[in-house]
């Protein structure tokens, strides 16, 4: 009981403000805090390092199952900007950003195996000379100096609905042949058998029961990918990069449904849906030393072939058969040109950065009944068909220093100029000039304790398919085609405190505040219509709490902790009815427990998660509508890490029974102003999921 009331102490203190002394020394079972050598300084910014030692107990096979064990470190990926522009992840390899797109941080990472790894050091970004960077960075310092492989199978079983999963699985080489660094990968992790059953049930606005379904529906999907890249690291400055992917993506789901209800023929309706596609990119970097400074030039380019195909047919008991059938076929386009270059002046870091990327969209989609007969026949359907294409150009410059040891700003400034060409219906042609640029601020106090904050003005990426009408059969609705859309912005405030407690663990606040303009999202168009489209203001804030909790020093050896709120709140004019509401599927709430506890003395560890979310409504012109699963998810695991020199999982997901949910309020017309033309309420069951993992080297 003694040690159980020691563990909810600690949780009070790591939740309050931070006043506590670091206690207790580092182990072998516990990373150790950060030291007095790694302080940071004027010259040295590392606030930590971690060595392969300390995360020993962890059995890592790549640098992603060494980081993201490392006490209250959160990995972010690049954020969803416009072309490759400033860094905005929080990940270095070897104190350089990634010059892709298209990887995340999870498959970068898990392509470079732990014996690869000779440190992880977490820096202030703002004290580094790559623009964009704020709070804790994380460097991940590695060198293949002999080939090495690793392997994963990740087969997985639901209980109800869905077929067996045997297909995700990777594998990746890594090795270096003189001056050529090589790594080879082929990834499947993303795959997914997903599924779920069960009753939904359709009421008048009265509140009676005018229809009652049973579906079933499962997909699926797999997204293997061939990747591989090559760098050229000489002595000096120069650096070279050049790596590339294909990919295949299929992408299934299939759905059978009975109906009944009063007055109403039984019918049985199925849906089919089909996004099989493929995409390929080619990128490159070369860094060379050049006059007082050191200039990058990056290349890349990326294409997307994305046919879509929906069909829903209904056959009722006695009479004809109805179906609806929506296809388009998208092709995507994206090249980039950049250049930075890098001088030290005035006693701090400069880079003047150009950038010019070119991205198109050509779509072509159409609508079509079933008639009578079993014919597919096409109907008219205006704007869906046509081609969105953007030009940019983006110039910044940027200015960091040291204002005091404990003390470091960094300064961003430039703009964008982009034309956006619409072809097809009511084609039309736009310019638009943007400022863009940050200031932040970075205060170390203490070798224990930071704060970072930023402000910045951000340009967000639009979907080009916004711009064209789609039907979306299998809710009934339909966005018309809008050429005024506008890419949204926003000026973000950014706040990051991180607090370490020596053998305790730490804790991590972040704070965010949007203050948006062209917030995307669904308005009015015409008489009756509604599209993608831009209100004009709209904010939004977050406050995030994380936290890594040891027991060691609580008697409970090898087990931690780690909880997680996020809250956050939304605002914006609703275009439909004038009314404040918040942004559309906002999550507004998100707690989360971890647990993992390594036995001492043994090759075996468990442990499990749990989480709850809350999410708003969708908003359309005549519906509210909420799809969810929940509300909690909750898993166990064991896992043994050395079988024949493997490390092998087995987990259960799902133990809490998370459903899955829909509650959708239709209006005759506008909602809230008209009266409720039926409530759909939907409760399917998904069930336990049961995972297995074989992870290896070679």
């Amino acid at each position: 009981m003694k040690r159980w009331s020691s563990v909810i102490a600690v949780a009070a203190v790591l939740s309050a403000p931070a006043l506590a002394q670091e206690s207790g020394s580092p182990t072998v079972d516990t990373p150790p805090p950060a030291s007095a050598e790694s302080a940071p300084t004027a010259t040295n910014p590392v606030r930590q390092v971690y060595l392969s030692a300390d995360f020993a107990r962890y059995a890592p096979n790549n640098a992603y199952d060494m980081l993201i064990q490392a006490p209250g470190f959160q990995i972010r990926d690049n954020e969803n900007l416009r072309g490759l522009g400033q860094a905005t992840g929080n990940v270095l390899f070897n104190g350089k950003r990634p010059s892709n797109k298209a990887d995340n941080m999870y498959i970068q990472l898990s392509r470079i195996p732990a014996s690869n790894v000779e440190r992880i050091e977490i820096i202030d970004g703002a004290t580094l000379d790559i623009p964009g960077l704020s709070g804790q960075v994380a460097n991940i310092v590695y060198r293949a100096d002999a080939f090495s492989g690793q392997f994963s199978w990740k087969p997985e079983f639901r209980a109800h609905y869905t077929d067996p999963l045997f297909t995700r699985a990777d594998v990746s080489v890594r090795g270096r042949a003189g001056l050529i660094e090589y790594e080879v990968a082929l990834n499947n992790d993303d795959s997914a058998r997903s599924g779920a059953g069960g009753p939904t049930l359709i009421y008048d606005g009265a509140g009676r029961v005018t229809e009652r379904r049973q579906d079933i529906w499962n997909t699926h999907y797999d997204a293997p990918k061939l990747s591989g890249r090559i760098s050229w690291d000489p002595a000096g400055d120069t650096v070279a990069n050049v790596g590339g992917h294909y990919q295949r993506k299929y992408d299934r789901y299939y759905e059978d449904g009975f109906r009944t209800g009063p007055g109403l023929l039984d019918r049985v309706r199925t849906v089919y849906q089909n996004e099989d596609s493929w995409n390929y990119e080619i990128s490159g970097d070369y860094q060379f030393g050049f006059g007082p400074g050191k200039l990058k030039l990056i290349g890349l380019r990326r294409f997307s072939h994305e046919p879509y195909r929906q069909e829903i047919v209904t056959t009722p008991e006695s009479g004809v058969v109805t179906g609806d059938r929506f296809i388009q076929t998208g092709d995507i386009g994206e090249t980039i040109g950049r250049g930075e270059y890098q001088w030290k002046m005035l006693g701090g870091d400069w880079q003047l950065s150009g950038e010019a990327a070119f991205n198109t969209l050509d779509n072509v989609a159409s609508i079509a009944v079933l008639d009578p007969k079993g014919a597919w026949v096409g109907q008219p359907f205006e704007g869906g068909t046509g081609g969105v294409s953007e030009d940019r150009y983006e110039g910044l410059l940027s200015f960091g220093r040291k204002l005091a040891d404990e003390l470091s700003f960094q300064i961003i400034a430039g703009a964008e100029h982009s034309t956006i060409t619409q072809t097809g219906m009511n084609g039309l042609t736009r310019s638009f000039f943007r400022p863009k640029g940050s200031i932040s601020l970075a205060w170390t106090p203490s070798p224990d304790f930071d704060i970072s904050v930023k402000m910045r003005r951000r340009v967000l990426q639009l979907s080009f398919y916004d711009f064209l009408a789609r039907a979306f059969l299998n809710d009934g609705n339909q966005n018309e085609s809008n050429n005024d859309l506008r890419p949204q912005q926003d000026w973000t405030y950014e706040a990051e405190i991180n607090k370490t407690f020596g053998a305790w663990g730490s804790t991590k606040i972040i704070l965010i505040f949007r203050d948006v303009e062209d917030r995307v999202d669904v308005i009015p168009v015409g008489a009756d219509g509604e599209a993608v489209g831009n209100i004009a203001k709209a904010k939004a804030g977050a406050i995030d709490w994380t936290a890594t909790i040891n027991l060691d020093p609580a008697g409970i050896k090898g087990m931690k902790l780690e909880p997680r709120l996020l809250l956050q709140k939304s605002s914006l004019r609703d275009p439909f009815t004038g009314e404040k509401r918040q942004w559309n599927g906002f999550t507004d709430t998100e707690i989360s427990l971890g647990l993992r506890h390594d036995i001492p003395g043994s090759e075996w560890a468990w442990g499990g998660n749990a989480q709850y979310a809350h999410y708003q409504p969708n908003y359309r012109r005549t519906q509210i509508d909420k799809v969810w699963e929940g509300p909690v998810w909750a898993s166990v695991f064991v896992e043994r890490k050395d079988v024949l020199g493997l490390t092998v999982r087995a987990s259960i997901r799902n133990i809490a029974n998370a459903r899955s949910r829909r509650d959708r309020t239709a209006y005759t017309a506008v909602r809230g102003e008209s009266p409720v033309r039926f409530v759909e309420d939907r409760n399917r069951l998904i069930g336990p999921i049961f995972s297995f993992s074989v992870r290896g080297k070679f």
